[in-house]
């Protein structure tokens, strides 16, 4: 008996534990004390959380950062406003260790953003064909970031089969939406579904079943309500999880039992 309540209580926490799938509090910018925001995250039962790289730099911040430190993974890899600066040194983290040894989980984040142009169109290709092929190389998941760019986005991600991965912070169409989940991808859901005021997005983002949902900040940017105006950190996952469940009538423990196992068979994080 009491192996079975110990059991128990484990896959209770399990139920309920929330996993920040994509923060930059590794950054040296991120204005907040990292050791401060980790325990609130905790405090609020975020008890993992994954550090996006989005350059060169960021990428070995993330390794670095979550080296010594429970429950917190890497992603390595160049956005791609940052592409035209390169990407070749995350393959580096790679080739001089293995993936598990450094605690990285994904490539990301990585993509196509015509939104701005920080980096022309050309490059960000590349540095998209590149990065996906070393995902396949180490048969790690892809953390997408894709801005008015999907035309050119999907037949470069069908080039590569067998990819796994999620489309962060996804605000886009539902035909795209649709697009991605008929290949298998996740949803990232961020801050942004708990204030925008685009009924066609809030529809969407009720209406996405939660198998293929992601919960994640985006921090320090994207703060969710009631917190706008203040800087975004992981323990706000808590909040958007809420703002979930209220929205789709159902418990708090339903949305986070669900998202954490999305989260840990995707990221294969423990």
């Amino acid at each position: 008996m009491p192996k079975i309540r110990a059991l128990q209580s484990k896959q209770l926490l399990l139920s309920n534990m929330l996993v920040d799938t994509h923060c930059h509090i590794h950054e040296s910018t991120y204005p907040l004390a990292p050791a401060d925001v980790i325990s609130r995250a905790h405090a609020a039962g975020v008890d993992q959380m994954v550090c996006v790289g989005t350059s060169q730099q960021s990428s070995h911040e993330a390794v670095s950062f979550v080296a010594n430190k429970q429950g917190l993974y890497a992603a390595i890899g160049v956005h791609p406003h940052e592409s035209k600066d390169g990407w070749m040194a995350v393959s580096d983290l790679l080739y001089n260790n293995t993936p598990k040894s450094q605690k990285i989980v994904a490539i990301g984040e990585i993509g196509l953003d015509y939104y701005y142009s920080h980096s022309p169109r050309e490059t960000q290709i590349a540095a998209l064909e590149g990065q996906l092929q070393l995902a396949k190389d180490y048969n790690l998941p892809v953390i997408f970031h894709v801005r008015e760019a999907f035309d050119d986005f999907w037949p470069i991600f069908d080039n590569f089969s067998g990819l796994r991965g999620e489309l962060h912070s996804f605000t886009d169409s539902r035909r795209n939406l649709d697009e991605g989940l008929k290949r298998g991808l996740f949803i990232g859901i961020n801050g942004i579904s708990t204030f925008t005021k685009d009924s066609a997005q809030r529809e969407m983002f009720t209406s996405l079943g939660l198998r293929y949902m992601l919960l994640e900040t985006d921090a320090p940017f994207l703060t969710p309500a009631p917190f706008r105006g203040t800087i975004n950190e992981p323990a706000y996952v808590r909040n958007i999880a809420q703002f979930h469940a209220e929205a789709r009538g159902i418990s708090l423990h339903e949305v986070a039992k669900s998202t954490t196992q999305n989260a840990r068979s995707l990221f294969a994080t423990y």
